[in-house]
């Protein structure tokens, strides 16, 4: 049955009469056509309230929260126009690749543009896969809307209303709930409604013929999206795992608050030329997009997804909960960076391993191995930078490749605050418990002043917490990992261990050189006893593997396929060495590296140091 309003009855009246409804406009109306594709492009229309000023501007995220990066989502857009009341162009002059000023906007009735996705762009326009965009007609949309809806001048504390015309088949995956539909025989409209702009970037659709499913975590309700192009995979394979994971953290979480609903939209890579190559996921704060391949083995991918989702997932704590002004008032296009990323990355990270020792996930021993990982990469940053200096400035070229560093080094942080805390209280508060304390003191809608948290902390907790924040995080002195592995009963040793072929956990074994897009084994990294013994050297060029020629274009390739190589195959690679091809071949065998192995020593269990570990990672 179709419907049709009052409000639009009039409004169709009033165009008749060629009279400019202006009075009767508030907030922005927002809406993608997702039926009408013509050359892989989504068409946008803007209708904003009544603007008074002769002049606005229009912009598309230049970068977002979340992404520490510029990602100028500008560069998509194609065609912008605005339009008058009575349907005449009015002039635009775009200012950069983000923004167009509109001129006599008093007479404004709507922009309009199409937008590009990412996905089918070579190298994706340097958009990180899962915060890009996805259009193939009638099969898949991944609305990450912050790549096609943008926001008028000083409009972006306004309601916002979107409206999503779509295939009748396909259905939309997302937090944000559906205000109302509207039915036609060959297509569907989706209203969405946010209070603010943010409500409108900070919740992705996904849509796709479904294949979703859900479940309860004591009120929660957790719903899984996933699009496979090849069906290799269902929500079937992975809702045990993910759910087990999920009423895991709710465990360990306690009683923070959070979310009525949170998403997990999977979109599965079939590792074309033309597809997603960035894997990982992208936080929200009641949802989450994830991008892997589709070529993962399933039980690979299960540990993956355990250890991506549940690093989102506990954003609900922070930034969710705890952020400054710089976070919640984001500078879409003119941002200013908080100092903060150690906690907000570093942090979630920490806490999306501890949970899983806290909670018999994993055992201590693996918990210990992937401390010790993040230690080694860790190593191969700046150990003197300060934290804070390179997260206020992480958008700047000579600190944005420091980035990675807040998942390893961010992440130890964590740690060893948590411990350092877990002493000076005789074991009885962590790092857990200051989030709760800072949560009751912030909340959702409470910035903190960026300048003030390391005080506020130091007055919920300990004086020295504070010569720890000035020596560690603002301060130029590396983490001292062996005074607080003592404190817990750990210490390092070195030995031999098991490592990927051209991985060493996070750490590649190679490097390619970007103008040549040649692949070669890195000369300031040790080489595995594989290709050692094999007699590689470092430098050497990779020319081909079983018969498969490589370069930078299918790296990724190579590197997911060699997850997958078995002992006793037979291997057969050519290099290029000085100009000279060689051939090397052998049964595949299980790579190695020394490697410094973090271990608990064996205590008694009423020493003070057993005690504080069992606190650490049990409490």
């Amino acid at each position: 049955m179709k419907k049709i309003s009052l409000l639009v009855l009039s409004s169709l009246i009033l165009v008749a009469c060629n009279i400019k409804p202006k009075q009767e406009k508030s907030g922005v109306s927002i809406s993608l056509d997702l039926v009408n594709i013509d050359n892989d492009q989504v068409k946008v229309v803007h209708d904003p309230s009544v603007i008074s000023t002769e002049t606005t501007t229009f912009y598309i995220p230049k970068t977002i929260p979340g992404t520490y990066a510029i990602n100028n989502y500008g560069q998509f857009v194609e065609d912008f126009s605005a339009i008058s009341y009575d349907g005449e162009s009015l002039p635009v002059k775009q200012l950069n690749q983000n923004s167009w000023e509109i001129s006599n906007a008093k007479e404004l009735d709507k922009v309009q543009y199409l937008v590009n996705d990412t996905y089918d762009i070579e190298g994706e326009g340097d958009v990180f896969s899962p915060a890009g965009t996805n259009i193939v007609a009638d099969e898949h949309f991944m609305l990450n809307l912050h790549g096609f809806v943008g926001y008028f001048e000083g409009m972006q504390e306004e309601v916002h209303q979107l409206e999503v015309k779509r295939p009748n088949d396909l259905v939309a995956s997302t937090s944000l709930p559906v205000a109302s539909q509207l039915n036609e025989v060959n297509y569907t409209t989706d209203e969405f409604v946010t209070n603010r702009y943010f409500g409108i970037i900070d919740n992705p659709i996904m849509y796709a013929k479904p294949d979703t499913t859900s479940f309860d975590i004591q009120g929660m309700q957790v719903e899984l999206s996933i699009y496979s192009p090849n069906k290799t995979y269902s929500t079937n394979d992975l809702k045990p795992a993910l759910e087990e994971m999920i009423q895991a953290q709710k465990a360990f979480l306690g009683d923070i608050d959070n979310t009525p609903v949170y998403s997990i939209l999977l979109y599965l890579s079939d590792m074309e030329a033309t597809d997603a190559r960035g894997f990982g996921a992208l936080e929200h704060h009641t949802s989450t997009t994830v991008v892997l391949p589709e070529t993962m083995p399933l039980e690979q991918l299960k540990q993956t997804m355990t250890d991506v989702v549940s690093h989102e997932f506990f954003h609900i704590i922070t930034p969710l909960n705890i952020h400054s002004n710089e976070v919640h008032y984001f500078g879409y296009n003119d941002p200013k960076m908080s100092k903060h990323l150690w906690m907000y990355e570093g942090v979630t990270e920490y806490f999306a391993n501890l949970f899983q020792v806290n909670q018999g996930l994993i055992s201590e021993q693996e918990f210990y191995n992937r401390i010790n990982d993040k230690i080694s990469t860790a190593a191969s940053f700046d150990r003197t930078m300060p934290f804070t200096e390179m997260s206020e400035n992480i958008l700047e070229k000579e600190y944005k490749d420091s980035y990675y560093n807040v998942y390893q080094k961010g992440a130890l942080i964590g740690m060893t605050l948590d411990i350092k805390l877990r002493e000076l209280s005789n074991g009885e508060m962590g790092i857990l418990d200051l989030m709760k304390k800072l949560i009751s003191k912030y909340g959702k809608e409470q910035p903190f002043n960026d300048d003030e948290l390391f005080d506020d902390i130091v007055a919920m907790t300990y004086p020295e917490i504070e010569d720890y924040f000035d020596t560690y995080i603002s301060g130029t002195t590396p983490l001292d990992f062996e005074l607080f592995f003592d404190k817990v009963g750990l210490e390092q040793t070195t030995d031999m261990a098991n490592t990927g072929y051209f991985l060493n956990g996070q750490t590649p074994f190679i490097n390619v050189n970007q103008s040549t897009k040649e692949v070669f084994f890195r000369t300031s990294y040790p080489m595995n006893t594989f290709f050692n013994d094999l007699g590689v050297e470092p430098g050497d060029i990779i020319k081909s593997i079983n018969g498969t020629t490589y370069n930078l274009d299918n790296i990724r390739n190579l590197i997911m396929n060699s997850m997958g190589w078995k002992e006793g195959d037979d291997f057969k690679m050519t290099v290029i060495r000085d100009g000279e091809e060689l051939t090397f071949e052998s049964k595949l065998e299980q790579p190695k590296i020394e490697k410094s192995t973090l271990k608990a020593k064996d205590l008694e269990l009423s020493s003070n140091a057993y005690q504080l570990r069992q606190s650490w990672l049990k409490s």
